[in-house]
Protein backbone atom coordinates (compact mmCIF):
# COMPACT_ATOMS: atom_id res chain seq x y z
CA UNK A 1 0.00 0.00 0.00
CA UNK A 2 1.54 3.57 -0.77
CA UNK A 3 2.48 5.39 2.02
CA UNK A 4 0.80 8.41 3.14
CA UNK A 5 2.76 11.42 2.71
CA UNK A 6 4.58 13.46 5.33
CA UNK A 7 2.98 16.61 4.54
CA UNK A 8 -0.20 14.90 4.60
CA UNK A 9 0.54 13.45 8.14
CA UNK A 10 1.33 17.01 9.56
CA UNK A 11 -1.65 18.75 8.04
CA UNK A 12 -3.54 15.85 9.74
CA UNK A 13 -1.85 15.92 13.40
CA UNK A 14 -2.78 20.17 13.14
CA UNK A 15 -6.18 19.82 12.04
CA UNK A 16 -7.03 17.46 15.01
CA UNK A 17 -7.81 18.85 18.67
CA UNK A 18 -6.30 16.27 20.76
CA UNK A 19 -8.45 17.54 23.80
CA UNK A 20 -11.62 16.71 21.92
CA UNK A 21 -9.72 13.14 20.96
CA UNK A 22 -8.62 12.49 24.23
CA UNK A 23 -11.75 13.82 26.28
CA UNK A 24 -13.76 10.85 25.00
CA UNK A 25 -11.41 8.57 26.99
CA UNK A 26 -11.34 10.62 30.03
CA UNK A 27 -12.38 14.07 31.25
CA UNK A 28 -9.93 16.90 31.09
CA UNK A 29 -9.45 20.54 33.02
CA UNK A 30 -7.62 23.67 31.39
CA UNK A 31 -4.55 24.09 34.16
CA UNK A 32 -2.67 26.89 32.94
CA UNK A 33 -1.85 25.83 29.14
CA UNK A 34 -2.12 22.25 29.16
CA UNK A 35 -4.82 20.14 30.13
CA UNK A 36 -4.82 17.40 33.09
CA UNK A 37 -6.75 14.40 34.10
CA UNK A 38 -7.44 10.89 34.86
CA UNK A 39 -4.61 8.62 33.12
CA UNK A 40 -6.77 6.97 30.15
CA UNK A 41 -4.23 3.77 30.50
CA UNK A 42 -4.04 3.38 34.09
CA UNK A 43 -6.02 3.24 37.05
CA UNK A 44 -5.17 6.43 39.56
CA UNK A 45 -7.28 8.78 41.98
CA UNK A 46 -4.87 11.67 41.88
CA UNK A 47 -4.58 13.20 37.98
CA UNK A 48 -1.50 12.98 36.67
CA UNK A 49 -1.86 13.22 32.90
CA UNK A 50 -1.05 15.96 30.99
CA UNK A 51 -1.83 17.33 27.33
CA UNK A 52 -0.43 19.69 25.35
CA UNK A 53 -2.67 21.00 23.33
CA UNK A 54 -0.39 23.51 20.99
CA UNK A 55 1.90 20.69 20.14
CA UNK A 56 -0.88 17.93 20.16
CA UNK A 57 0.75 16.06 22.78
CA UNK A 58 -0.04 13.56 25.54
CA UNK A 59 2.01 12.11 28.59
CA UNK A 60 1.30 10.43 31.92
CA UNK A 61 3.73 11.01 34.84
CA UNK A 62 2.04 8.26 36.67
CA UNK A 63 2.84 5.19 34.66
CA UNK A 64 5.08 7.18 31.46
CA UNK A 65 2.54 6.47 28.26
CA UNK A 66 2.68 9.19 25.94
CA UNK A 67 3.19 10.50 22.34
CA UNK A 68 0.88 12.82 19.83
CA UNK A 69 -2.97 12.24 19.16
CA UNK A 70 -1.72 9.87 16.43
CA UNK A 71 -0.37 7.76 18.70
CA UNK A 72 -2.96 8.03 21.13
CA UNK A 73 -5.66 7.01 18.57
CA UNK A 74 -3.05 3.93 17.64
CA UNK A 75 -3.14 2.75 21.31
CA UNK A 76 -7.04 3.38 22.25
CA UNK A 77 -8.65 2.03 19.17
CA UNK A 78 -6.14 -0.41 18.42
CA UNK A 79 -5.07 0.84 15.16
CA UNK A 80 -2.01 0.83 13.16
CA UNK A 81 -0.24 3.79 11.99
CA UNK A 82 -1.95 4.74 8.71
CA UNK A 83 -5.13 3.51 10.14
CA UNK A 84 -4.91 6.16 12.75
CA UNK A 85 -4.09 8.72 10.14
CA UNK A 86 -6.94 7.73 8.19
CA UNK A 87 -9.19 7.70 11.35
CA UNK A 88 -8.55 11.39 12.21
CA UNK A 89 -8.38 12.51 8.29
CA UNK A 90 -11.78 11.27 7.85
CA UNK A 91 -12.88 13.45 11.38
CA UNK A 92 -11.07 16.45 10.46
CA UNK A 93 -11.24 16.72 6.79
CA UNK A 94 -8.08 16.92 5.49
CA UNK A 95 -7.31 15.05 2.36
CA UNK A 96 -4.87 12.33 2.17
CA UNK A 97 -2.20 12.27 -0.19
CA UNK A 98 0.30 9.05 -1.17
CA UNK A 99 3.45 8.56 -2.09
CA UNK A 100 4.90 6.51 -5.11
CA UNK A 101 0.96 5.53 -5.73
CA UNK A 102 0.69 2.03 -8.24
CA UNK A 103 -2.28 2.85 -10.21
CA UNK A 104 -3.94 -0.60 -9.41
CA UNK A 105 -3.81 0.18 -5.69
CA UNK A 106 -4.93 3.70 -6.43
CA UNK A 107 -7.87 2.27 -8.40
CA UNK A 108 -8.63 -0.18 -5.97
CA UNK A 109 -8.69 2.05 -3.23
CA UNK A 110 -11.06 4.28 -5.48
CA UNK A 111 -13.09 1.33 -5.86
CA UNK A 112 -13.36 0.90 -2.08
CA UNK A 113 -14.15 3.97 -1.07
CA UNK A 114 -17.45 4.40 -3.38
CA UNK A 115 -18.46 1.04 -1.92
CA UNK A 116 -18.35 2.71 1.42
CA UNK A 117 -20.18 5.48 -0.05
CA UNK A 118 -22.57 2.94 -1.10
CA UNK A 119 -23.14 1.40 2.30
CA UNK A 120 -23.43 4.83 4.00
CA UNK A 121 -26.44 5.88 1.94
CA UNK A 122 -28.11 2.33 2.12
CA UNK A 123 -27.59 3.13 6.16
CA UNK A 124 -28.97 6.29 5.53
CA UNK A 125 -31.62 5.52 3.63
CA UNK A 126 -32.58 2.51 5.97
CA UNK A 127 -33.10 4.92 8.97
CA UNK A 128 -34.97 7.82 7.68
CA UNK A 129 -37.56 4.86 6.36
CA UNK A 130 -38.00 3.97 10.20
CA UNK A 131 -38.84 7.17 11.13
CA UNK A 132 -40.55 8.62 8.19
CA UNK A 133 -42.92 5.56 6.38
CA UNK A 134 -45.62 4.85 7.76
CA UNK A 135 -45.06 1.17 6.42
CA UNK A 136 -42.32 1.02 9.38
CA UNK A 137 -44.87 1.50 12.26
CA UNK A 138 -45.22 -1.96 12.86
CA UNK A 139 -41.37 -2.34 13.54
CA UNK A 140 -41.83 1.05 15.54
CA UNK A 141 -44.08 -0.77 17.63
CA UNK A 142 -41.92 -3.47 18.22
CA UNK A 143 -38.35 -1.64 19.18
CA UNK A 144 -40.58 0.40 21.39
CA UNK A 145 -42.51 -2.63 23.11
CA UNK A 146 -38.72 -3.89 23.55
CA UNK A 147 -38.05 -0.51 25.42
CA UNK A 148 -35.88 0.97 23.06
CA UNK A 149 -35.95 4.35 23.56
CA UNK A 150 -35.63 6.22 19.72
CA UNK A 151 -32.68 8.22 20.92
CA UNK A 152 -30.20 5.48 21.24
CA UNK A 153 -31.98 3.78 17.77
CA UNK A 154 -30.90 6.65 15.95
CA UNK A 155 -27.34 7.00 17.43
CA UNK A 156 -26.55 3.23 15.97
CA UNK A 157 -28.96 4.23 12.77
CA UNK A 158 -31.22 1.26 12.72
CA UNK A 159 -33.40 1.41 9.83
CA UNK A 160 -36.12 -0.55 8.36
CA UNK A 161 -36.32 -2.36 5.15
CA UNK A 162 -39.48 -1.85 3.05
CA UNK A 163 -41.61 -4.78 1.87
CA UNK A 164 -40.62 -4.28 -1.96
CA UNK A 165 -38.72 -6.22 -3.98
CA UNK A 166 -36.46 -3.70 -5.43
CA UNK A 167 -37.30 -0.23 -3.71
CA UNK A 168 -33.24 0.43 -2.70
CA UNK A 169 -31.92 -1.25 -5.68
CA UNK A 170 -34.00 1.27 -8.28
CA UNK A 171 -32.49 3.97 -5.80
CA UNK A 172 -28.85 2.96 -5.81
CA UNK A 173 -29.15 2.57 -9.67
CA UNK A 174 -30.77 6.24 -9.29
CA UNK A 175 -27.60 7.40 -7.70
CA UNK A 176 -25.53 5.55 -10.12
CA UNK A 177 -24.22 2.61 -8.85
CA UNK A 178 -24.29 -0.15 -10.81
CA UNK A 179 -26.17 -3.65 -10.28
CA UNK A 180 -22.48 -5.35 -9.92
CA UNK A 181 -21.83 -3.06 -6.80
CA UNK A 182 -25.00 -3.21 -5.15
CA UNK A 183 -24.54 -7.22 -5.41
CA UNK A 184 -20.98 -6.65 -3.98
CA UNK A 185 -21.47 -4.48 -0.88
CA UNK A 186 -24.86 -7.49 -0.25
CA UNK A 187 -27.28 -5.44 -1.17
CA UNK A 188 -28.47 -7.15 -3.95
CA UNK A 189 -29.05 -10.67 -4.83
CA UNK A 190 -29.80 -12.64 -8.05
CA UNK A 191 -33.49 -14.21 -8.34
CA UNK A 192 -33.50 -17.81 -9.71
CA UNK A 193 -35.26 -16.66 -13.16
CA UNK A 194 -32.91 -13.84 -13.52
CA UNK A 195 -32.85 -10.55 -12.70
CA UNK A 196 -32.03 -8.82 -9.05
CA UNK A 197 -33.49 -7.59 -6.10
CA UNK A 198 -33.01 -5.99 -2.66
CA UNK A 199 -31.71 -8.47 -0.36
CA UNK A 200 -33.77 -7.14 2.70
CA UNK A 201 -37.55 -6.88 3.02
CA UNK A 202 -39.44 -5.87 5.47
CA UNK A 203 -36.81 -5.99 8.23
CA UNK A 204 -35.66 -3.92 11.17
CA UNK A 205 -31.80 -2.82 10.11
CA UNK A 206 -29.19 -2.79 12.02
CA UNK A 207 -25.95 -1.69 10.42
CA UNK A 208 -22.43 -3.26 11.45
CA UNK A 209 -20.10 -0.89 11.75
CA UNK A 210 -16.03 -1.04 12.18
CA UNK A 211 -14.28 0.94 15.27
CA UNK A 212 -13.99 3.75 12.24
CA UNK A 213 -17.51 3.80 11.86
CA UNK A 214 -17.28 2.61 8.80
CA UNK A 215 -20.60 0.25 7.80
CA UNK A 216 -19.35 -2.86 6.51
CA UNK A 217 -22.62 -4.63 6.25
CA UNK A 218 -26.46 -5.36 7.89
CA UNK A 219 -28.01 -7.62 10.02
CA UNK A 220 -31.81 -8.05 9.25
CA UNK A 221 -34.62 -9.24 11.57
CA UNK A 222 -38.04 -10.75 10.12
CA UNK A 223 -41.41 -8.78 11.07
CA UNK A 224 -43.27 -11.88 10.17
CA UNK A 225 -43.12 -15.58 11.45
CA UNK A 226 -42.94 -16.84 7.66
CA UNK A 227 -40.52 -14.57 6.84
CA UNK A 228 -37.83 -17.54 6.84
CA UNK A 229 -35.22 -16.35 9.01
CA UNK A 230 -35.35 -14.21 12.34
CA UNK A 231 -32.30 -12.71 11.27
CA UNK A 232 -30.39 -12.81 7.93
CA UNK A 233 -27.20 -10.77 7.91
CA UNK A 234 -25.02 -9.66 4.97
CA UNK A 235 -23.22 -12.25 3.06
CA UNK A 236 -19.50 -12.44 3.24
CA UNK A 237 -17.99 -10.02 0.98
CA UNK A 238 -14.73 -8.01 0.95
CA UNK A 239 -16.13 -5.75 3.56
CA UNK A 240 -18.33 -8.11 5.66
CA UNK A 241 -16.99 -11.12 7.64
CA UNK A 242 -19.43 -11.63 10.40
CA UNK A 243 -16.62 -13.85 12.56
CA UNK A 244 -14.39 -10.74 13.02
CA UNK A 245 -16.85 -7.91 13.38
CA UNK A 246 -18.49 -6.98 16.88
CA UNK A 247 -21.28 -4.98 16.72
CA UNK A 248 -21.48 -1.67 18.55
CA UNK A 249 -17.65 -1.74 18.63
CA UNK A 250 -17.96 2.13 17.28
CA UNK A 251 -19.98 3.07 19.87
CA UNK A 252 -18.49 1.34 22.85
CA UNK A 253 -14.92 2.03 21.99
CA UNK A 254 -14.24 5.03 24.39
CA UNK A 255 -16.49 3.18 27.12
CA UNK A 256 -14.79 0.27 26.73
CA UNK A 257 -11.12 2.10 27.26
CA UNK A 258 -12.97 4.24 29.83
CA UNK A 259 -13.75 1.24 31.84
CA UNK A 260 -10.66 -1.04 31.30
CA UNK A 261 -13.34 -3.82 29.92
CA UNK A 262 -15.69 -4.96 27.53
CA UNK A 263 -19.06 -6.82 28.06
CA UNK A 264 -19.95 -8.73 25.02
CA UNK A 265 -23.54 -10.06 24.18
CA UNK A 266 -25.26 -11.77 22.16
CA UNK A 267 -27.44 -9.73 20.27
CA UNK A 268 -28.32 -6.30 18.55
CA UNK A 269 -31.01 -5.79 20.72
CA UNK A 270 -28.97 -6.70 23.61
CA UNK A 271 -26.55 -3.77 22.82
CA UNK A 272 -28.94 -1.30 22.57
CA UNK A 273 -30.77 -2.18 25.97
CA UNK A 274 -27.23 -2.26 27.49
CA UNK A 275 -26.32 1.15 26.12
CA UNK A 276 -29.09 2.80 26.75
CA UNK A 277 -28.97 1.67 30.57
CA UNK A 278 -25.39 2.92 30.53
CA UNK A 279 -23.70 -0.19 30.35
CA UNK A 280 -21.75 1.23 27.26
CA UNK A 281 -18.98 -0.97 27.04
CA UNK A 282 -21.27 -3.82 25.34
CA UNK A 283 -20.22 -5.18 22.13
CA UNK A 284 -22.44 -7.94 20.25
CA UNK A 285 -21.22 -11.08 18.48
CA UNK A 286 -24.26 -10.74 16.32
CA UNK A 287 -26.14 -14.59 17.78
CA UNK A 288 -23.26 -16.92 17.65
CA UNK A 289 -20.44 -18.22 19.54
CA UNK A 290 -17.58 -15.77 20.30
CA UNK A 291 -14.83 -16.33 17.89
CA UNK A 292 -10.76 -16.26 17.85
CA UNK A 293 -11.16 -13.48 15.64
CA UNK A 294 -13.15 -11.35 17.72
CA UNK A 295 -11.33 -12.27 21.05
CA UNK A 296 -7.98 -10.84 19.00
CA UNK A 297 -9.91 -7.64 17.95
CA UNK A 298 -10.81 -6.78 21.72
CA UNK A 299 -7.01 -8.01 22.76
CA UNK A 300 -6.14 -4.65 21.18
CA UNK A 301 -8.40 -2.68 22.83
CA UNK A 302 -8.59 -4.33 25.95
CA UNK A 303 -6.97 -6.24 29.04
CA UNK A 304 -10.36 -7.94 30.70
CA UNK A 305 -13.82 -9.22 28.84
CA UNK A 306 -16.59 -10.08 30.47
CA UNK A 307 -18.64 -12.98 28.52
CA UNK A 308 -22.80 -12.77 28.81
CA UNK A 309 -23.35 -15.45 26.61
CA UNK A 310 -25.53 -18.63 26.61
CA UNK A 311 -23.40 -21.45 27.85
CA UNK A 312 -25.06 -23.69 25.87
CA UNK A 313 -22.84 -26.87 23.79
CA UNK A 314 -22.27 -24.22 21.24
CA UNK A 315 -21.26 -21.96 23.54
CA UNK A 316 -18.84 -23.77 25.92
CA UNK A 317 -17.07 -25.13 22.74
CA UNK A 318 -16.33 -21.35 21.67
CA UNK A 319 -15.51 -20.33 25.37
CA UNK A 320 -12.61 -23.39 25.21
CA UNK A 321 -11.47 -21.46 21.90
CA UNK A 322 -11.56 -18.34 23.34
CA UNK A 323 -9.90 -19.49 26.41
CA UNK A 324 -7.34 -20.84 24.36
CA UNK A 325 -6.41 -17.39 22.12
CA UNK A 326 -6.73 -15.04 25.42
CA UNK A 327 -3.85 -17.06 27.34
CA UNK A 328 -1.59 -16.27 23.70
CA UNK A 329 -2.56 -12.06 24.53
CA UNK A 330 -2.69 -12.39 28.20
CA UNK A 331 -6.06 -11.57 28.31
CA UNK A 332 -8.76 -11.84 31.28
CA UNK A 333 -11.68 -13.34 30.07
CA UNK A 334 -14.82 -13.55 32.62
CA UNK A 335 -18.48 -15.11 32.47
CA UNK A 336 -21.36 -13.26 33.65
CA UNK A 337 -23.80 -16.40 34.10
CA UNK A 338 -26.79 -15.40 32.51
CA UNK A 339 -30.44 -16.51 33.74
CA UNK A 340 -31.78 -19.53 31.98
CA UNK A 341 -34.40 -18.15 29.16
CA UNK A 342 -33.54 -14.22 29.91
CA UNK A 343 -31.20 -12.38 27.31
CA UNK A 344 -29.85 -8.66 28.43
CA UNK A 345 -32.75 -6.43 26.40
CA UNK A 346 -34.89 -8.94 28.75
CA UNK A 347 -33.25 -7.99 31.55
CA UNK A 348 -33.11 -4.47 30.73
CA UNK A 349 -37.43 -3.81 30.01
CA UNK A 350 -38.25 -4.70 33.71
CA UNK A 351 -37.23 -2.43 36.58
CA UNK A 352 -34.23 -2.92 38.08
CA UNK A 353 -33.10 -4.82 35.30
CA UNK A 354 -29.88 -2.54 35.01
CA UNK A 355 -28.63 -3.36 38.41
CA UNK A 356 -29.88 -7.18 38.24
CA UNK A 357 -27.19 -7.32 35.19
CA UNK A 358 -24.84 -5.20 36.90
CA UNK A 359 -24.68 -6.95 40.08
CA UNK A 360 -23.71 -10.39 37.63
CA UNK A 361 -20.99 -8.30 35.97
CA UNK A 362 -19.42 -7.83 39.69
CA UNK A 363 -19.50 -10.90 40.44
CA UNK A 364 -18.49 -12.88 37.07
CA UNK A 365 -16.00 -15.55 37.51
CA UNK A 366 -13.31 -16.37 35.49
CA UNK A 367 -14.11 -18.12 32.78
CA UNK A 368 -12.11 -21.67 33.50
CA UNK A 369 -13.96 -21.72 36.91
CA UNK A 370 -17.02 -21.04 35.31
CA UNK A 371 -16.65 -23.61 32.89
CA UNK A 372 -15.60 -26.54 35.45
CA UNK A 373 -18.87 -25.48 38.01
CA UNK A 374 -20.99 -25.55 34.48
CA UNK A 375 -19.73 -29.54 34.08
CA UNK A 376 -19.80 -30.61 37.37
CA UNK A 377 -23.01 -29.26 38.22
CA UNK A 378 -24.71 -31.12 35.40
CA UNK A 379 -22.64 -34.08 36.58
CA UNK A 380 -23.94 -37.25 38.73
CA UNK A 381 -21.32 -38.17 41.24
CA UNK A 382 -23.09 -41.62 42.25
CA UNK A 383 -22.04 -42.78 38.39
CA UNK A 384 -18.72 -43.71 37.47
CA UNK A 385 -19.27 -43.15 33.74
CA UNK A 386 -20.81 -39.64 34.42
CA UNK A 387 -17.76 -38.74 36.73
CA UNK A 388 -15.41 -39.90 34.06
CA UNK A 389 -17.23 -38.06 31.03
CA UNK A 390 -17.18 -34.73 33.56
CA UNK A 391 -13.38 -35.66 34.08
CA UNK A 392 -13.14 -35.85 29.91
CA UNK A 393 -15.07 -32.54 29.59
CA UNK A 394 -12.76 -30.53 32.69
CA UNK A 395 -9.57 -32.13 31.66
CA UNK A 396 -8.75 -29.84 28.60
CA UNK A 397 -10.20 -26.52 30.28
CA UNK A 398 -7.38 -26.96 33.12
CA UNK A 399 -4.98 -27.91 30.55
CA UNK A 400 -5.24 -24.75 28.63
CA UNK A 401 -4.61 -22.52 31.97
CA UNK A 402 -1.32 -23.52 32.01
CA UNK A 403 0.74 -24.19 35.44
CA UNK A 404 -1.16 -21.26 37.62
CA UNK A 405 -1.99 -21.62 41.11
CA UNK A 406 -5.70 -21.35 40.26
CA UNK A 407 -5.46 -24.32 38.42
CA UNK A 408 -4.08 -26.43 41.49
CA UNK A 409 -7.21 -24.57 43.30
CA UNK A 410 -9.64 -26.30 40.30
CA UNK A 411 -7.62 -29.48 40.40
CA UNK A 412 -8.52 -29.85 44.00
CA UNK A 413 -12.46 -28.59 43.62
CA UNK A 414 -13.00 -31.30 40.83
CA UNK A 415 -11.45 -34.00 42.75
CA UNK A 416 -13.72 -33.36 46.01
CA UNK A 417 -16.69 -33.47 43.80
CA UNK A 418 -15.85 -36.44 41.28
CA UNK A 419 -14.51 -38.21 44.82
CA UNK A 420 -11.12 -39.06 42.77
CA UNK A 421 -7.36 -38.66 43.71
CA UNK A 422 -6.19 -35.34 42.81
CA UNK A 423 -2.80 -37.13 41.02
CA UNK A 424 -5.53 -38.64 38.78
CA UNK A 425 -6.85 -35.98 37.58
CA UNK A 426 -3.68 -34.02 37.42
CA UNK A 427 -2.59 -36.94 35.15
CA UNK A 428 -5.78 -36.65 33.51
CA UNK A 429 -4.80 -33.07 32.29
CA UNK A 430 -1.15 -33.49 31.76
CA UNK A 431 -2.19 -36.12 29.15
CA UNK A 432 -4.53 -32.98 27.97
CA UNK A 433 -1.65 -31.02 27.20
CA UNK A 434 0.25 -31.12 24.10
CA UNK A 435 4.05 -31.19 24.72
CA UNK A 436 6.96 -31.75 22.78
CA UNK A 437 9.37 -34.74 23.21
CA UNK A 438 8.61 -36.92 20.93
CA UNK A 439 4.95 -36.02 20.89
CA UNK A 440 2.81 -33.54 19.24
CA UNK A 441 4.58 -29.98 19.90
CA UNK A 442 2.22 -27.47 21.54
CA UNK A 443 2.52 -24.34 18.72
CA UNK A 444 3.74 -21.32 20.32
CA UNK A 445 1.36 -18.82 22.16
CA UNK A 446 0.55 -16.00 19.70
CA UNK A 447 2.91 -13.27 20.92
CA UNK A 448 1.18 -10.91 23.16
CA UNK A 449 -0.83 -7.48 21.84
CA UNK A 450 0.64 -4.59 22.77
CA UNK A 451 -1.82 -2.46 24.31
CA UNK A 452 -0.66 1.18 25.83
CA UNK A 453 -0.90 -0.28 29.07
CA UNK A 454 1.59 -2.47 28.29
CA UNK A 455 4.25 -0.33 26.89
CA UNK A 456 7.78 -0.96 28.57
CA UNK A 457 8.14 2.32 30.63
CA UNK A 458 9.46 3.72 33.57
CA UNK A 459 6.76 5.75 36.33
CA UNK A 460 8.59 8.73 37.46
CA UNK A 461 8.52 7.24 41.39
CA UNK A 462 11.01 4.89 39.37
CA UNK A 463 13.43 7.03 37.75
CA UNK A 464 17.07 7.40 39.51
CA UNK A 465 18.73 10.37 40.60
CA UNK A 466 20.35 10.71 37.26
CA UNK A 467 17.51 9.80 35.33
CA UNK A 468 16.08 12.87 36.95
CA UNK A 469 18.34 15.25 36.25
CA UNK A 470 19.16 14.33 32.71
CA UNK A 471 15.54 14.55 31.87
CA UNK A 472 15.60 17.94 33.43
CA UNK A 473 18.35 19.19 31.42
CA UNK A 474 17.13 17.83 28.14
CA UNK A 475 13.78 19.30 28.87
CA UNK A 476 15.61 22.41 29.26
CA UNK A 477 17.58 21.86 26.01
CA UNK A 478 14.01 22.10 24.42
CA UNK A 479 13.14 25.22 25.86
CA UNK A 480 16.16 27.30 25.10
CA UNK A 481 17.34 25.06 22.22
CA UNK A 482 20.56 27.79 20.98
CA UNK A 483 22.39 26.92 24.53
CA UNK A 484 20.20 23.55 24.17
CA UNK A 485 22.85 22.54 21.36
CA UNK A 486 26.03 23.12 23.10
CA UNK A 487 24.49 20.92 26.03
CA UNK A 488 23.94 18.12 23.66
CA UNK A 489 27.57 18.43 22.48
CA UNK A 490 28.70 17.68 25.11
CA UNK A 491 26.78 15.06 26.91
CA UNK A 492 28.16 12.03 25.98
CA UNK A 493 26.98 7.90 26.73
CA UNK A 494 29.12 8.36 30.20
CA UNK A 495 26.57 10.78 30.98
CA UNK A 496 23.28 9.69 30.42
CA UNK A 497 20.90 6.45 30.91
CA UNK A 498 20.32 4.29 27.32
CA UNK A 499 16.86 6.09 27.05
CA UNK A 500 18.34 9.53 28.09
CA UNK A 501 20.85 8.47 24.69
CA UNK A 502 18.22 7.57 22.62
CA UNK A 503 16.37 10.93 23.35
CA UNK A 504 19.53 13.27 22.85
CA UNK A 505 20.39 11.33 19.45
CA UNK A 506 16.67 12.40 18.59
CA UNK A 507 17.10 15.87 19.76
CA UNK A 508 20.22 16.80 18.07
CA UNK A 509 18.27 15.46 14.98
CA UNK A 510 15.04 17.31 15.77
CA UNK A 511 16.61 20.77 17.34
CA UNK A 512 13.92 23.19 16.34
CA UNK A 513 10.56 20.43 16.29
CA UNK A 514 11.39 17.24 18.44
CA UNK A 515 7.81 17.09 18.58
CA UNK A 516 7.41 16.76 15.03
CA UNK A 517 6.86 12.90 13.33
CA UNK A 518 7.40 11.21 16.49
CA UNK A 519 8.95 7.41 16.15
CA UNK A 520 5.32 5.48 15.91
CA UNK A 521 7.19 2.39 15.94
CA UNK A 522 9.28 3.14 19.37
CA UNK A 523 6.41 3.87 22.09
CA UNK A 524 9.13 4.49 24.88
CA UNK A 525 10.65 6.94 22.91
CA UNK A 526 7.91 8.79 21.82
CA UNK A 527 7.00 9.00 25.30
CA UNK A 528 9.87 10.04 26.75
CA UNK A 529 9.99 13.18 23.59
CA UNK A 530 6.50 13.72 24.65
CA UNK A 531 7.18 13.98 28.67
CA UNK A 532 10.25 16.53 27.72
CA UNK A 533 8.35 18.81 25.69
CA UNK A 534 5.62 18.91 28.11
CA UNK A 535 8.17 19.48 30.92
CA UNK A 536 9.94 22.15 29.51
CA UNK A 537 6.52 24.40 28.88
CA UNK A 538 6.25 23.82 32.66
CA UNK A 539 9.15 23.91 34.38
CA UNK A 540 11.62 27.15 34.34
CA UNK A 541 14.67 26.96 32.45
CA UNK A 542 17.93 29.02 32.26
CA UNK A 543 21.63 28.97 31.91
CA UNK A 544 22.29 28.84 35.38
CA UNK A 545 19.92 25.93 35.63
CA UNK A 546 21.29 23.93 33.00
CA UNK A 547 24.84 23.99 33.67
CA UNK A 548 24.09 22.66 37.40
CA UNK A 549 22.41 19.82 36.06
CA UNK A 550 25.00 19.04 33.87
CA UNK A 551 27.75 19.30 36.51
CA UNK A 552 25.43 16.90 38.87
CA UNK A 553 25.23 14.10 35.60
CA UNK A 554 29.09 15.16 35.10
CA UNK A 555 30.00 13.89 38.93
CA UNK A 556 28.32 10.82 38.41
CA UNK A 557 30.46 10.45 35.23
CA UNK A 558 33.53 11.09 37.41
CA UNK A 559 32.20 8.48 40.26
CA UNK A 560 31.65 5.82 37.92
CA UNK A 561 35.12 6.45 36.13
CA UNK A 562 36.28 6.27 39.60
CA UNK A 563 35.14 3.07 40.74
CA UNK A 564 36.27 1.54 37.07
CA UNK A 565 39.76 2.83 37.85
CA UNK A 566 39.45 1.05 41.26
CA UNK A 567 37.99 -2.03 40.35
CA UNK A 568 41.04 -2.61 37.50
CA UNK A 569 43.49 -1.36 40.05
CA UNK A 570 44.34 1.94 38.56
CA UNK A 571 45.23 3.88 41.73
CA UNK A 572 46.72 6.75 39.98
CA UNK A 573 44.34 7.24 37.84
CA UNK A 574 41.38 6.90 40.54
CA UNK A 575 43.54 9.75 42.13
CA UNK A 576 43.58 11.78 39.51
CA UNK A 577 40.04 11.45 38.90
CA UNK A 578 39.41 11.95 42.21
CA UNK A 579 40.99 15.48 42.83
CA UNK A 580 38.95 16.04 39.58
CA UNK A 581 35.75 15.19 41.29
CA UNK A 582 36.77 17.46 44.10
CA UNK A 583 36.96 20.38 42.19
CA UNK A 584 33.97 19.59 40.74
CA UNK A 585 32.04 19.33 44.13
CA UNK A 586 33.20 22.94 45.20
CA UNK A 587 32.48 24.19 42.06
CA UNK A 588 28.80 22.29 42.21
CA UNK A 589 28.18 23.87 45.75
CA UNK A 590 28.95 27.53 44.26
CA UNK A 591 26.39 27.06 42.00
CA UNK A 592 23.02 28.42 42.81
CA UNK A 593 20.30 26.46 42.92
CA UNK A 594 17.20 28.08 40.70
CA UNK A 595 13.75 27.16 40.67
CA UNK A 596 14.11 24.70 37.59
CA UNK A 597 16.90 22.74 38.89
CA UNK A 598 17.04 19.24 40.14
Amino acid sequence: MALISHESVERVKQAADIVEVISAHTDLRRQGARYVGLCPFHDERTPSFSVEPTEKLYHCFGCGVGGDVIKFVEEKDGLNFAEAVELLADRYGVELEREQEDPRAEAKRQRRRRLEQLLDRAAAFYSSYLWESEEAGKARDYLARRGLREEGLRSFGVGYAPSAWDKLLVRGQRAGFSVEELRGVGLAQRGRSGGDYDRFRERIMFPIRDRRGRVLGFGGRAMREDQGAKYVNTAETEFFHKSQILYGVDQAKAAIAKAGRAVVVEGYTDVLALHQAGIEEAVGVMGTAITDEQVAALSGMVDEVVLALDADAAGQEAMLRAQRVAAGRRMRLRVAAMPAGEDPAEMMAVPEGAERFRALLQGAEELTAFQVGLVLSRTDGASPVERDRALGEVAPVLAGMGETAGREDLVRRVAERLDLDPAMVMGRVVAATPASGGREEQPAAPAPQRTASAVPVRRQGELTSRERRERALLAMCIAIPAEGREYLARLTESHLSPTGLQAAAWLREHPEDPASNLPHDDSELAGLIAELVIMSREEPASHEAMELNFLLLEQRRLEGEIAAAGERGDYERRAALSRERAGLVQRIAHAERPAGSV
